[in-house]
């Protein structure tokens, strides 16, 4: 078998050599628990971006399932991880358009809380067709709010690994302390820094956060937010920087991974991808430099069609596609 291409359990003993970055692994028979947004998404194609006043014909229009956290859930099941979803939804169209895939593709939905007389959230993203980017605009009902709880807790202390976003951060920060009492890892996606964030951020144990994250927070730049990140506690903080790639801080140095090329069709829900494969190379006892890759390598493979649900790749299309780059690069 070539470098680059495993079987189960190799992609993690390939990099027995170095520290692992979650020492202690969880039951592999346990789900990975997602608590966080999931999105009914209406997606448009143009052929570029529009100037501002401008009126333009788009060049597909679909309907389709995201939401930061739903969308990695998902992305976790395809890579073969057991997963769990707990969101809110309306009990409109919307909530069956975004919980039919997921309950297709195996994931608990027991929890999910449908609230009535509320609209699921919702996305409208602009997708240029010329280079893939996308510009979102949503809209996420206020009664949208799942409520910690005793049940809650339990859920979290029995999973594998708990994945969340900043939606709620008070919510946030207390899955994260209820994980913490049971060891279990924590992984944060943070676009922003709302009200509540420096709380959340010192219980998280792979705060994973993106470029506007970067700007918004304030810290400095991009080496200066992933030193604060680790002061307020996080094992290994992690930069997505999109076509540039990753760069992580894992032990008192910085890892740069660079993105793979790929020709993009649609870059929605890329950095969801991202989590999902980074959270499935630490369960599976990875060190840095091939989690990051891996996450690099699954997340442009999500690129690859329109929606952030709509090309997301196997544990085995990843691994192929990481063996293939690196045979046309070596």
């Amino acid at each position: 078998m070539g470098r680059g291409v495993t079987s189960e359990g190799e992609f993690g003993a390939l990099a027995s050599a170095a520290p692992a970055l979650w020492p202690t692994p969880r039951p592999a028979d346990r789900a990975v628990l997602g608590i966080g947004e999931s999105s009914f998404d209406h997606v448009l194609e143009v052929a570029l971006f529009p100037a501002a006043g401008a009126k333009v014909e788009a060049t597909a229009a679909r309907d389709l399932p995201g939401g930061q956290v739903a969308t990695a859930i998902r992305a976790c099941v395809r890579l073969g991880l057991a997963a769990k979803l707990v969101t809110a939804v309306g009990e409109d169209a919307g909530a069956d358009a975004v919980l039919d895939p997921l309950r297709d593709d195996g994931i608990d939905l027991s929890a999910v809380r449908r609230v009535p007389g509320t609209r699921t959230r919702f996305a409208v993203i602009l997708v240029e067709a010329v280079s893939g980017e996308r510009t979102i605009i949503s809209h996420r009902d206020p009664g949208l709010r799942v409520e910690p709880s005793p049940a809650l807790a339990r859920e979290i202390q029995a999973s594998r690994a708990l994945h969340l976003d900043a939606a709620d951060a008070e919510l946030a920060s207390w899955a994260a302390i209820r994980a913490h009492e049971a060891e279990v890892p924590v992984f944060l996606d943070i676009d922003a820094a709302p009200t509540g964030a420096e709380g959340l951020l010192a219980e998280v144990d792979f705060p994973i956060v993106s470029l506007g994250f970067v700007d918004a927070w304030r810290a400095g730049g991009i080496e200066q937010t992933l030193s604060a990140l680790g002061a307020r506690g996080a094992r290994c903080p992690v930069v997505t920087l999109g076509a540039s790639g990753a760069i992580a801080l894992w032990q008192g140095e910085l890892h740069r991974s660079p993105a793979f090329r790929v020709e993009a069709r649609d870059t929605t829900g890329a950095g969801d991808v991202f989590h999902a494969a980074f959270l499935w190379a630490v369960l599976d006892g990875a060190e840095i430099e091939r989690a990051l890759r891996f996450a690099n390598a699954a997340a442009a493979m999500s690129c690859r069609a329109l929606g952030a649900q709509g090309a997301l790749p196997t544990r085995d299309e990843v691994e192929i596609f990481v063996h293939s780059a690196e045979t046309r690069s070596g």
